[in-house]
């Protein structure tokens, strides 16, 4: 007797023990109960797993494994939500494939599954989440927003040519207009992107327009497109990948979370952004990827926007052993957002506003968050005082989902020159996030590279650059157009290799490495926007001339650097200059390797600065 009551206290000591130390289980009956491979409706069992992981008592860290296959999900069945999602279309309802919504503690694991939705749909939404994983899938969609025109033939004489739509079907022409047709949704194609056979945008056509004189069946497929601005430039085997402007889903979407890891996750398409988070602290990428699958992938194109975006996020965010390709726009994007002041109702409290018609609806800031207003025209800061955040609420609304103004109460008075008579924005610098880039292979993607706003810390290192169709690094800021925060103290940009970035112009896009505030008025600033700047140990591989462009610094170092020519591409851009300076101080090259024969001391160009403004040695 004795000795089993002492069996018995030890196995309750050792249940004691795993429970305190977050023991993990996979629970019977928590997977996606759906058959692989049988393109059966997976939303129907993702909207019962979502409800028994809602309705499970405790909130012990729990595995859902999911076996590996193929699993197709519908929108008539999915989760039907209203989210406002930053730097996407507010368009609502909208349908999600897994809202995990208030849940901790969680990790699904797909084994490797191909997850393949169909319409338009959010595939993961994730909100007021705490230790959330999702690891080992890839998400995709049966019939992409976006096409591609493979092209056959050029007749440049009759001013037409021949192409190949892909993925073939679902479209009609309207009186010789093109009109793709998705499940459930139609598209008029106003733009597109030119690729080459290799799969790299094609030299010197950023954002080219489509809007043909008309287009007119031949076969089934096979589109004759006459009267096309293209047609003079296009040769047989380019790619042009049709698309609009319109972001209505990313393909993961999270808000108000803590501690959200993906891990091994690939996105091969997405009608916005790869992946979106705003509002949350802590989030790690490693080997999330937005790609094609693999080199025989006849597809040339990813995302409608973004690989990875990040809005007014605070924590760390790393981003690591990822794969960026084929996007429609930068690979990762990191910033806050300016709210633009609209009333100053006493000394203490002022009401402002979401400008960008993208960036709405979402929360702001809390009690408690420091702020601090910047004059939009000069982008200085405006009373050189951070103050705290003592009440807001919205104006507009009932609460802040949906709003686009708020009333914020300060703690301390307000500067006297702050009113609506002015242009001003209040920056949230709680909302700021440090940031980890490290060993990603960024290629093949239009407009930028990477772009980094936000005051704390950043780390960009060991990643590969290939052929970014504008520049490889962008550090910005804007309280004008974008309304994206904010000025960056400390950047190191080290070990990372740029393979022929640049061969095509795009906002901001001045040179390989851009540090470009918008900033109406620069002669008439007096403050330094970006300061704290290092780029060391990076080789660059150039087929032009431009390195670096920055405007409104305070600080940055270009040192131990590498620096060849290639004849890949004949040199075009408009700044011919390595290093093009406007408005800086406090500049040291020291140290780089110019195998192309450049001296650095002839070769760099300043503006608005005084004479000692940059050394060289």
């Amino acid at each position: 007797m004795r000795l089993l009551a002492n069996n018995t206290y030890i196995c309750l000591l050792f249940a004691i023990l795993m429970l305190c130390t977050g023991c993990v289980s996979t629970k019977p009956g928590f997977t996606l109960n759906v058959k692989p491979g049988t393109k059966e409706d997976a939303s129907v069992a993702a909207v019962k797993l979502v409800g028994q992981l809602q309705s499970r008592k405790g909130t012990a860290p729990i595995i859902i494994t999911i076996p590996k296959g193929r699993y197709d999900f519908y929108p008539d069945s999915a989760f039907v939500r209203e989210y406002y999602i930053s730097n996407h279309d507010q368009d609502n309802p909208k349908k999600v494939g897994f809202a995990l919504e208030g849940l901790q503690n969680v990790t699904i694991d797909g084994q490797g599954s191909e997850f393949i939705f169909h319409g338009r749909m959010i595939p993961f939404a994730i909100l007021k989440g705490r230790n959330i994983t999702l690891k080992n899938f890839s998400i995709d969609f049966e019939l992409p927003a976006l096409r591609q025109l493979n092209i056959l033939e050029v007749n440049v004489g009759n001013n037409e040519l021949l192409a190949e739509i892909y993925p073939q079907g679902n479209y009609r022409i309207d009186n010789e207009q093109l009109v793709l047709l998705g499940e459930g949704y139609e598209v008029i194609p106003r733009g597109s992107m030119a690729f080459r056979s290799d799969k790299r945008l094609t030299y010197m056509r950023s954002d080219v327009g489509f809007n043909p004189q008309s287009v007119t069946e031949v076969s089934p497929n096979v589109l004759r497109i006459k009267g096309w601005n293209e047609v003079k430039k296009t040769s047989p085997d380019e790619r042009y990948v049709l698309r609009s402007w319109y972001r209505p889903t990313p393909g993961i979407f999270i808000s108000e979370c803590t501690n959200t890891v993906l891990e091994n996750v690939k996105v091969h398409y997405a009608e916005g952004m790869g992946m979106l988070a705003q509002m949350s602290e802590n989030i790690t990428l490693d080997g999330f990827s937005v790609c094609l699958k693999g080199a025989e992938d006849p597809r040339f194109f990813t995302t409608q926007a973004d690989a990875t975006h990040f809005s007014a996020c605070k924590g760390v965010i790393i981003s690591k052993n990822g794969l960026y390709e084929g996007m429609a726009d930068d690979a990762i994007n990191i910033h806050g957002t300016y709210l633009r002041i609209t009333r100053r109702v006493n000394d203490n409290t002022l009401q402002a506003r979401y400008m960008h018609p993208q960036s709405w609806g979402f929360k702001w800031g809390e009690t408690g968050d420091s702020i601090q207003f910047v004059e939009s025209e000069k982008m200085e800061l405006a009373g050189n005082h951070v103050n705290t955040i003592a009440s807001i609420k919205a104006i507009d609304k009932p609460t802040e989902f949906g709003a686009k103004e708020f009333e914020i109460t300060f703690a301390d008075a307000l500067p006297q020159e702050i009113s609506e008579t002015g242009k001003f924005g209040i920056e949230n610098l709680t909302q700021t996030p440090e940031v980890i880039f490290s060993n990603n292979i960024i290629r093949n993607n239009r407009a930028r590279g990477a772009l980094f706003s936000t005051p704390r810390r950043v780390v960009c290192e060991n990643n590969l650059f290939d052929h970014t169709h504008g520049t490889a690094i962008l550090l910005c800021g804007d309280c004008n157009g974008w309304y994206e925060t904010g000025a960056c103290k400390e950047v190191i940009i080290r070990n990372n290799r740029f393979i022929n970035a640049l061969t095509a112009t795009y906002q901001f896009t001045n040179a390989i490495i851009s540090i470009y505030p918008e900033i109406p008025n620069l002669k008439e600033q007096q403050q330094f926007f970006h300061s704290g700047i290092v780029i060391e140990d990076n080789t660059f591989e150039t087929f032009d001339r431009p390195l670096v462009y920055a405007k409104s610094t305070n600080g940055l170092i270009f040192r131990n650097n590498t620096v060849t020519c290639n004849t890949e591409f004949e040199p075009f851009h408009w700044n011919k200059y390595p290093f093009f300076f406007e408005r800086v101080d406090n500049i040291l090259i020291e140290n780089n390797r110019f195998e192309n024969g450049w001296d650095p001391e002839k070769e760099i160009k300043t503006e608005l600065s005084t004479s000692d403004a940059v050394t060289v040695r």
